[in-house]
């Protein structure tokens, strides 16, 4: 057996810091992985060895190379292995040393070792295929996108609109969560769960000596969102449909367009290449760029089947509150809205600006039943706005802070 008697520890450390100085990125939690590995199979053979310190050790393919030279330094009486034979000159080709490394094919497997399955090839991809990702984003670096999150929507083309888009909908991790029904056992819990308890209890003569405790299963509460494409609201529309398509694809959320009647996106949102996801909301919208009846749209959708979905859920209304309806139908629609909707989010692309008051009559009239009204004319707005959605789940820190 190898390694007998030899200090596991000891030896993975001071493999571990042999690649690091071969320039392999091995970090704490991989090097206790090998110990671990190496207590629970011990190495029989080197090819064993091999498999276990590569299993343990290497996460990239690009690695490969670097840990088949230096295990075979390490555990070879002959000169490393070079990283590749192709970029030898030629009397070095001829030259050079072949190192049998297992796993590589350079030696006959042996029945019982080595494990069943090779290493994929890098995957390149073909002259003809574009530099995107499959779903026709392009490809921008972090720092491009960072420095595009504060940039106005109407600065924006629209493949960084896109881009940016991928990137918002990256940062949707948390979702609002609402009780459930079902419950699962949690010694935290605070309701007894009764048919284990008892049956514990059956083992020790009908005496609830273990008590187990039981806590309700969070579901993902619905979110609705109602975006404004008027004319007002032109520069923020194709960013505001990424932010839909975000809220579409990520969760399972109902999102509506609307300027002069409502019309519901949900479906072409959910197209898995956001072009032609884009491009068929589009086309579905024929009223866009017009006027705005924001109470009129509002009341359309609770009177409509879709109305339900509204129901203990947080509505997101992304308007500038230009509105030609009468104040008093806002403040009427707003009512009903905020009576069955969990939560009301308002996003205004000019709430960010200084000095400015929501002096409009829609939007006065809408104010007191929104519990935010948001900032939301650059895409780091929406990031933002999308962060709130973690608040939801904490009601009472949610209720203590007023709307903007």
């Amino acid at each position: 057996m190898l390694l007998r008697g030899t200090d596991r520890a000891a030896f993975a450390v001071a493999f571990v810091a042999r690649l690091r100085r071969a320039g392999l990125r091995v970090g704490i939690t991989e090097t206790d992985d090998l110990v671990r590995a190496l207590a629970v199979s011990p190495p029989t053979s080197r090819t064993v060895l091999y498999w276990t310190a590569r299993v343990s050790l290497v996460r990239r393919h690009d690695d490969l190379a670097v840990f088949d030279r230096v295990f075979a330094t390490v555990f070879d009486d002959t000169p490393p292995l070079p990283l590749s034979r192709s970029a030898l000159p030629p009397k070095s080709r001829e030259n050079s040393v072949h190192v049998a490394v297992p796993g590589t094919g350079g030696e006959t497997a042996t029945e019982g070792e080595g494990l069943p399955w090779a290493t994929l090839p890098a995957a390149v991809a073909a002259d003809d295929e574009s530099a995107d990702d499959g779903l026709g984003l392009p490809e921008l670096q972090p720092s491009a996108l960072a420095a595009l999150a504060d940039v106005p929507f109407e600065e924006l083309d629209q493949a960084q609109t896109e881009a940016l888009g991928a990137a918002l909908r990256a940062a949707l991790t948390h979702w609002p969560q609402r009780r459930g029904r079902r419950h699962r056992t949690d010694p935290a819990g605070r309701r007894v769960a009764l048919r284990p308890t008892i049956a514990r209890a059956r083992r020790t003569g009908w005496e609830a000596i273990t008590v187990v405790r039981e806590r309700p299963v969070p579901r993902p509460r619905r979110v609705v969102m109602l975006c404004d494409v008027s004319e007002s609201m032109r520069a923020q529309a194709a960013a505001y449909l990424q932010l839909m398509r975000a809220f579409t694809t990520v969760a399972d959320a109902e999102v509506f367009a609307f300027a002069t009647r409502l019309t519901r996106l949900t479906v072409p949102l959910r197209h898995t290449s956001t072009r032609e996801a884009i491009d068929q909301a589009g086309a579905a919208v024929d009223d866009r760029f017009g006027g705005t009846r924001i109470a009129g749209n509002i009341t359309a959708l609770l009177d409509s089947h879709h109305g339900d979905t509204v129901r203990g859920g947080v509505v997101i209304v992304a308007s500038d509150g230009w509105d030609s309806d009468p104040p008093e139908a806002m403040a009427a629609a707003m009512a009903r809205l905020r009576r069955r909707a969990y939560r009301v989010l308002w996003l205004n692309p000019r709430a960010g600006t200084p000095g400015w008051t929501p002096k409009v009559g829609g939007m006065a009239a809408a104010l007191p039943f929104c519990d935010r009204l948001l900032p939301a004319a650059t895409f780091t707005d929406l990031t933002e706005a999308v962060h709130h959605l973690r608040d939801l789940s904490r009601p009472a820190s949610f209720r203590s802070s007023p709307a903007r």
